[in-house]
């Protein structure tokens, strides 16, 4: 294993406020909206998911990198995060099935990031001041130049970055037996949602996100599931447009994160931005239709308005946060069409919230 030499490095945040640690990963600089997850395992996962596209992430846990990085632990098929900041970074790795190095990783997919500072204090403060953009330097030790570099990097709130993420042409995975078809309307899709449709007898056909309605409805699905994603689902007007016809046409769907937002924006709710957002795998939500609680795995920074839709007279609530009371699970009235802001393909994370899976697979059934 090639030895790496790690050099001086600078965090600089939106406030103002300046982090200095040493470098992990390429050498170089990169930006983006700082949020923090506070998962201790599923990193590589973490990573590789699509939602994280734009950010930077600070991992709470204090070492990172200990496990290596094996190929069959992605949730797409690259590094989606545009940069890391951790406490401990391990340069070596102690899993016998590991096929390399966390740096190795980093350094090949040129992933910027810094290790070796106060992580809690870090993650004190953008609790709470808020997630903000940040800018990462292992190059550039000038702050005024940084500060400039900073002021180029957007903003998230009215940003669509699906269209950076979803595939670019469509492809199709198959069960050994098909017993429904389901149009996947790709924002952001992590590999285990597909895996999970195909395990229960579902032929998935991905879709890139601006494919219109009609097309999809060529295959001749049995229903629709709508991924997650990254970005600001106001400015994801295409999605909101073809869930809107996916309702009319009162075919079966399925909403994860992104789509759950995808939903509501469908049916003139709101979503707006949070203070910090939910990233972890250890966040309570209690399911109000059955009165049991489950730990979920989450990564989003918006959320749906709850007072619109307590208004709404299509829509009810299905699941709340029972952190800070947030809409976590929706439902249609009359029409076969629910959603989730979590993420039940649990990948990483517990395995308590996969029967939602089931429910979709009984919504097919029922509308065969």
């Amino acid at each position: 294993m090639k030895k790496h030499t790690s050099t001086d490095a600078i965090l600089l945040l939106n406030d103002g406020t300046v982090f200095t640690g040493k470098s992990l990963g390429r050498i170089g600089t990169t930006g983006g909206e700082l949020c923090f997850n506070t998962g201790m395992t599923g990193y590589q996962e973490i990573f590789t998911d699509p939602s994280y596209y734009g950010q930077l992430v600070v991992t709470t846990f204090s070492h990172i990198g200990n496990y290596g990085v094996q190929a069959d632990e992605v949730e797409s098929d690259r590094i989606q995060i545009n940069g890391l900041v951790c406490k401990e970074f391990s340069h070596h790795f102690s899993r016998h099935t590991a096929k390399g190095s966390l740096q190795e990783y980093f350094d090949k997919a040129g992933i910027v990031g810094i290790c070796e500072i106060d992580t809690r204090a870090l993650v004190r403060h953008i609790r709470d001041k808020g997630a903000m953009n940040a800018i990462i330097s292992s190059e550039i030790t000038d702050i005024e130049e940084l500060r400039r570099k900073l002021e180029e990097v957007p903003s998230m709130e009215g940003l669509e970055l699906s269209s950076h993420v979803s595939t670019q042409a469509e492809y199709d995975m198959q069960p050994e037996e098909v017993k429904y078809r389901v149009a996947v309307l790709d924002l952001g899709v992590k590999r285990n949602s597909l895996n999970n449709l195909v395990q229960r007898g579902c032929a998935v056909k991905v879709f890139p996100y601006h494919t219109p309605f009609e097309e999809m409805e060529k295959w001749n699905p049995d229903g629709y599931f709508i991924s997650n994603g990254p970005g600001d689902p106001a400015a994801t007007t295409v999605a909101i447009n073809s869930v809107k016809q996916i309702l009319e046409k009162s075919k079966p769907m399925f909403g994860i994160c992104m789509g759950h937002q995808m939903l509501a924006q469908a049916n003139g709710i709101a979503t707006y931005k949070m203070h910090n957002g939910h990233r972890g795998l250890n966040h309570p939500v209690k399911n109000l239709i059955t009165g049991r609680s489950e730990i979920t795995s989450q990564n989003h920074g918006f959320v749906v308005d709850a007072q619109q839709l307590q208004q709404h007279p299509q829509v009810e609530v299905t699941h709340i946060n029972l952190n800070d009371n947030t809409i976590e699970g929706i439902r249609m009235k009359g029409k076969p069409a629910f959603s989730v802001q979590y993420h039940p393909e649990s990948s990483p994370g517990p395995h308590d919230s996969t029967y939602l899976f089931d429910d979709f697979v009984a919504l097919l059934e029922q509308n065969k």
